[in-house]
């Protein structure tokens, strides 16, 4: 007996070859039918005996296309109407809702043969991709997601590229990005002010790299500055190009080989290296193999495989050269990703290998660490994984909030609810510093196309608390009279953890350590430990005991400020033969003599990460810190090759009291005891303190699970020394997976506050508190 189904399917379903994997495993069955897709859905319908649709139905929720994600599948039955055949139906508009858009992956391997094979119409191809790979994200201009609908439009497919895409048994059949050679983008070549040449880009390239150039290289979502990676003299001259001393840069290779040649791999480094995103990985570097400057004093190394057809034909050609592959950009600023923005760059490349398919969106690439377990940290999502979105209980079906995120690290959420009570959190790619104009243009541009992509049009701001913050008077400016509802930083982290982990309403005391984060009493925090009952509310059960930043941004550039204001605390006397006293010169520290008794020009703060950046001062580890986290990376780094001295703080009622751990680090100084024991000392006190601290909070409300959250948890000494001790004592432990620990995650949870906050009041009625959405206990 023939049967006829219908199945409508969403999530990542456009522009990953499902309606051809519909139409094979159609065909595979023997059924009639069709399939085809709207902007929200694939819809579909299969005709044949029960057991062989039944059997097709199994094997499309099994066996989807590599990179498609699907969500929900719908079946009900139909009146069998006889058909034999299937086909792909054309893509059908005037469907309000949305699909997922899918984000950039890496180039496939059936792609890479072809390109390598002589006898292949696409050798030599510098844009060969199919179903299966390449660009999605950053070329989607609208959806349902077809060719004129990417920044493939203007250039038409040849006959042969059309007989491909119109054959369902075709690898690229409705591969929307689908080109050859005599239909498709052509690279260019451009040295210095001289004319754009097409003879033989990557041929110019390669010699430019060999012979110590730095070359902008245009990819998939934006223009990387790449360079010779084991040529000290080439680092060097691009780090002062790009006025970045000390900042370690990423380096790209050609394959797994060349990776395990610079850096050691672990099986889980193997698999996310090669995976479809393609990320940055941190892994051990080999000595001696690479510039010193390309990480200058640190173990690890931020590595990369090839992932365009363009990065591949660079090393077929180069050989096992590896390169530094950096974001085209100055400091803070945006990745250059338009042709027309290059004169962002002036003065940065000696020439620029470019094309000319359109880049319509940017997208930067990602990072993940790897934790001792093997399972993937984040700490930035981007390329790969943006705009992926998370799947969280949403505000009302009629709301669409708007999280802005921080100001560094910005990455901003679109927060639609459902009927279901559920909620896609649609995250930004990374975006930069918000403090920089032309990111707030790239911000502002990104938000746009994802409200259209996703059909939602923010009717609720969710920001910062902290007034100052560059996303706190974009979101004052956007709002137009919308509501803006003000998130404490420290909760926002918290909250974005146990929406990644769908523990949204699980109490549970959240350790949220990082550099800095306006807290409710005017202070700065940076290392609390609060107590989350519901997504809307928090009390603050525990601390870092206050200490001061003399003269505020300054001493997070020139942590001995704040290693002084701790000394003193301690009631050690501030002698020659301290680092954070020979780092000063006599006018600083009289100054400061004068600054830190009195409490003048001093912000208080409870920062973890401020306290991080003066035991590596106190140390002698950084004294001028030229980017976010760099002291505290290096003191990670140092402990690593020690045996942890005995430290302590004093830890009382949740409060962890650094002064005798600041007074223990000078006498291990003056025993002469190695630095890198006092480093690794120093972080199992920190271990130690906050088990304790977090336990005692804990066990007195009655709560089984604590989350580790903030940028001071992209510490790995920290996070599993603090895992395995809070484990062994019966708790479960929760640490980031989709969203970074850092500013990068905290529009996730400040979007699901705002909706939680929401779901309590109407949304009209819910005014700016002065910069407080939800409640909190007084502050201790």
């Amino acid at each position: 007996m023939n049967v006829r189904v219908r199945l409508d399917i969403t999530g990542v379903v456009q522009g990953v070859g499902f309606r051809p994997a519909v139409a094979r495993i159609a065909a595979e069955f023997g059924l009639g039918g069709f399939v085809y897709n709207d902007a929200g859905s694939v819809h579909c319908e299969l005709e044949g005996p029960v057991v062989n649709v039944e059997a097709a139905i199994a094997a499309i929720r099994h066996r989807p296309p590599p990179m498609a994600r699907i969500d929900t599948l719908q079946s009900r039955r139909l009146q069998p109407n006889g058909d034999n055949g299937f086909e792909i139906v054309g893509s059908r508009d005037g469907d309000d809702s949305r699909t997922l858009v899918p984000p950039d992956i890496a180039v496939c391997q059936d792609c890479l043969g072809e390109m390598r094979d002589p006898g292949d119409r696409r050798y030599g191809h510098p844009f060969i991709t199919c179903t299966n790979c390449g660009p999605r994200y950053t070329v989607i201009t609208d959806l349902p997601y077809d060719r004129p609908k990417t920044t493939m439009a203007a250039f038409p497919m040849c006959p042969v590229c059309a007989t491909e895409y119109q054959d369902p048994l075709d690898r690229r059949f409705h591969a929307q990005t689908i080109a050859c050679p005599d239909c498709g983008p052509r690279l260019s070549w451009r040295a210095g002010p001289g004319p754009l040449e097409f003879g033989d880009p990557i041929g110019a390239a390669v010699d430019a790299l060999r012979a110590g150039l730095i070359v902008a290289v245009k990819g998939i979502g934006g223009f990387h500055l790449a360079c010779r990676a084991d040529d000290d003299a080439v680092v060097a001259e691009l780090r002062r190009r790009k006025t970045r001393p000390a900042k370690p840069f990423a380096v790209m290779v050609a394959d797994l080989a060349a990776a395990a040649a610079v850096a050691e791999l672990s099986e889980a480094a193997v698999s996310a290296l090669a995976s479809p995103a393609a990320p940055i990985v941190l892994v051990p570097r080999r000595p001696g193999l690479l510039a010193e400057q390309v990480a200058p004093g640190l173990a690890d190394l931020g590595m990369m495989l090839a992932y365009s057809p363009v990065h591949h034909q660079l090393f077929d050609r180069l050989g096992p050269v590896p390169l530094v592959m950096t974001s085209a950009n100055q400091g803070g600023s945006p990745i250059v990703f338009r042709d027309a923005d290059l004169a962002w760059i002036d003065g940065l490349a000696d020439a620029v290998l470019g094309h000319d398919r359109p880049i319509h969106v940017p997208c930067e690439d990602s990072v993940i660490t790897l934790d001792d377990q093997g399972e993937q940290l984040p700490l930035r999502r981007s390329r790969g994984y943006a705009p992926l979105p998370v799947s969280v209980p949403g505000p009302r079906p009629d709301a669409v909030i708007l999280a802005t995120g921080g100001d560094l690290k910005t990455t901003f959420c679109l927060l639609g609810g459902g009927h279901d009570g559920v909620g896609h959190a649609h995250m930004s790619a990374h975006l930069g510093d918000m403090a920089d104009p032309r990111t707030q243009d790239c911000f502002e541009a990104a938000l746009e196309h994802l409200a259209f992509m996703t059909d939602r049009r923010p009717g609720v701001i969710a920001r910062d608390m902290h007034p100052g913050y560059a996303t706190t008077w974009w979101a004052q400016r956007y709002a137009a009279g919308r509501p803006v509802i003000a998130v404490q930083h420290h909760h926002a982290h918290a909250v974005s953890l146990l929406a990644e982990h769908r523990r949204l309403g699980t109490p549970a005391i959240a350790v949220t350590y990082d550099g800095t984060g306006y807290g409710t009493d005017g202070t700065i925090w940076g290392g609390e430990l609060l107590a989350i009952t519901d997504a809307a509310r928090f009390t603050r059960v525990g601390h870092l005991r206050s200490f001061a930043l003399p003269g505020g941004d300054g001493a997070v550039r020139q942590p001995a400020r704040i290693a002084l204001d701790l000394l003193t605390r301690a009631g050690v006397e501030w002698t020659a033969d301290l680092a954070p006293v020979a780092a000063l010169d006599a006018t600083g520290l009289h100054i400061l003599g004068q600054q830190i008794p009195r409490g003048l020009g001093c912000m208080p703060t409870t920062s973890m990460g401020r306290l991080f950046d003066a035991v590596a001062s106190l140390l002698g580890v950084c004294q001028e810190v030229s980017y976010e986290g760099q002291a505290a990376v290096e003191l990670e780094h140092l402990a690593r090759r020690g045996r942890p001295a005995a430290l302590d703080f004093d830890v009382v009622d949740g409060v962890l009291d650094p002064a005798p751990l600041i007074a223990g680090l000078v006498d291990g100084l003056r025993r002469a005891t190695p630095t890198a024991d006092l480093a690794a000392g120093f972080h199992d006190a920190v271990v130690r303190a906050t088990a304790t601290a977090a336990t005692g909070c804990a066990r007195a409300a009655g709560i089984t699970v604590i989350g580790l959250t903030g940028g001071v948890f992209a510490n790995r000494l920290l996070l599993h020394g603090l895992r395995r001790t809070l484990s062994e004592r019966g708790f479960e432990v929760l640490s980031h997976r989709i969203v970074p620990c850092n500013d990068g995650g905290l529009a996730l949870g400040q979007a699901v506050i705002a909706a939680a906050t929401l779901n309590e009041a109407d949304a009209a009625a819910v005014p700016e508190r002065n910069g407080i959405c939800a409640s909190e206990s007084p502050a201790r």
